[in-house]
């Protein structure tokens, strides 16, 4: 079995490469796992590669917050040091360190 090393880990803040918005990782599947529909629905010229880590994020833009489905090539370290103004944020996380979140005891997947 072949398991990929991740770049970024639950709690951490990133922001998407191409696209204006910023989150928290909730979770991270080593490989693609969502449905092919919603792949093929990204364009073709920025659609990921399905043999990567992907991320789920509590994510934010300037109009709203919403939960997101990223490939780790389309991520950065989000050095921003401004929290995550996602209303879920608070429920699944403690304190914010500038650069992520502390994952309460009995939280960890």
């Amino acid at each position: 079995m072949n398991i990929q090393k991740t770049q970024f880990t639950i709690g951490q803040v990133v922001r998407h490469r191409v696209y204006p918005f910023r989150g928290v990782i909730i979770d991270v599947d080593p490989e693609f796992n969502n449905s092919e529909e919603w792949w093929q629905s990204i364009p073709e010229e920025v659609r990921p590669h399905k043999n990567q880590p992907f991320y789920h994020l509590l994510a934010e833009n300037e109009s709203t917050a919403y939960e997101a489905y990223v490939s780790e090539q389309n991520l950065l370290v989000d050095d921003s040091g401004i929290p995550v103004n996602h209303p879920q944020v608070a429920e699944m996380f403690g304190e914010f360190r500038g650069d992520s979140y502390v994952i309460p005891a009995g939280h960890q997947h």
